[in-house]
């Protein structure tokens, strides 16, 4: 009888195959991840802003309108504060840009839009009713809004936008005043 010396197969041990995989995977939905914000316009201070649909949540709508694109406020200042219900912060200048919101309202030259980010509807209701906002909001669940506005640093965060619809100012934090607001305003006009 003769021996053969057949080399042996080794396997890769099971750990090895599950990290290749979970790292692979990763890469592939960092790739996706940028390939999807790379597809998306983005905005720039000094550039107009790119075109995007508001849905307002009900009894929160511009002018009874329960949905339009930021396009159709052409010709008027647009704020834009993206918040949540769930940020501290965001619950800190609430009061003042309601109050702010009171001054402008009626001149109809000024617009501002809440954008409730990636947020539960019973805590964006609940979040406007503590804080008795009045002023237009609208959900942003997927982050749409937010990732076409280039959200910097989280919420709350704020855009100016002139009557060109450029992009003329972003505020990361909170307010602090109404009248920090009405100097935010002021550099659109």
């Amino acid at each position: 009888m003769t021996e053969t010396n057949a080399p042996q197969k080794r396997s890769v041990p099971l750990w090895a195959q599950v990290t290749i995989w979970v790292v692979l995977v990763g890469l592939l939905a960092l790739v996706g991840f940028g390939l999807k914000r790379a597809s998306n316009p983005l905005a720039e201070i000094g550039k107009p802003v790119p075109d995007f649909d508001l849905v307002y949540y009900e009894g929160y709508e511009y002018n009874g309108t329960p949905q339009m694109k930021l396009s159709d406020l052409q010709g008027k200042i647009v704020v834009i504060n993206i918040w949540a219900s769930w940020c501290k912060p965001c619950e800190q200048e609430a009061p003042d840009l309601e109050e702010a919101w009171q001054l402008y309202k009626d001149s109809d030259d000024v617009v501002f839009i809440g954008v409730d980010y990636v947020d539960t509807p019973e805590g964006a209701f609940g979040y406007l009713k503590k804080f008795a906002i009045s002023f237009p909001n609208a959900p942003d669940l997927q982050s749409n809004i937010s990732s076409i506005l280039n959200r910097q640093m989280g919420v709350p965060e704020t855009y100016l936008i002139d009557r060109e619809g450029v992009l003329r100012q972003i505020k990361i934090g909170p307010f602090a005043s109404v009248a920090e607001i009405q100097a935010f305003i002021a550099n659109a006009e």
